[in-house]
């Protein structure tokens, strides 16, 4: 067995048992640090396949911003374990489902030949040769010409999650004034002014 067939077993076992322990540990915290550990070794495997641009993208974009989105979020909620447990057991059919769904998305995207033989063949777009262009450059020139909705789908996907950390962490405390807009623009002379009388020779 070669040194790449080494750190390939090594990378794939990392991630097979992080992935594990994101869905089976208890503590939310836990599950987000062995989701970062997931993302390190799928990051090691696209290295192996001669994928660096996807592999640094992983490490920046998923490691550095949303994963740790995502551990700020649980961290800040503070998450009642025992009442997620019962909301998962109630949404479990509901999930159950949506992951029979995705397991046979995969599958048809895997296989690519599963209904027509033809239309795997239409969708395979060929690689150009590495001597003539560079692996981002490929992966440039297919992903903001061939796939540039999903690209911009993707984006406002995240935007909306961030929309939501926001909101989610967003504690209003008890007894503070809070500045209100459509309350300022809304005022009349009537609500802003108080007018007051005073009896000559006695004060306020």
């Amino acid at each position: 067995m070669g040194l790449q067939a080494f750190f390939f077993y090594v990378f794939a076992v990392i991630a097979v048992g992080a992935a594990l322990m994101v869905v089976f540990s208890r503590n939310p915290v836990h599950s987000v640090l062995f989701l970062i550990l997931t993302f390190v070794a799928s990051a090691g495997l696209f290295l192996l396949t001669g994928a660096e641009f996807l592999a640094l993208i992983l490490i920046v974009v998923y490691v550095g911003a949303v994963a740790i989105l995502f551990l700020f979020v649980v961290m800040m909620i503070d998450l009642d374990v025992g009442m997620a447990k019962q909301k998962a057991l109630e949404y479990g059919p509901i999930g159950a489902l949506i992951a029979l769904v995705l397991l046979a998305q995969l599958v048809i995207a895997v296989t690519g030949n599963y209904f027509d033989p033809a239309l795997s063949t239409a969708t395979v777009l060929p690689t150009p040769p590495l001597e003539e262009v560079s692996n981002i450059e490929a992966i440039g020139l297919v992903l903001y010409t061939r796939y540039i909705f999903f690209f911009q789908l993707a984006g406002l996907i995240l935007f909306v999650a961030m929309i939501g950390a926001i909101v989610l962490t967003l504690r209003h405390k008890e007894g503070l004034k809070r500045q209100s807009i459509p309350a300022q623009v809304a005022r009349t002379p009537q609500t802003a002014i108080e007018i007051v009388k005073v009896e000559s020779g006695k004060g306020l």
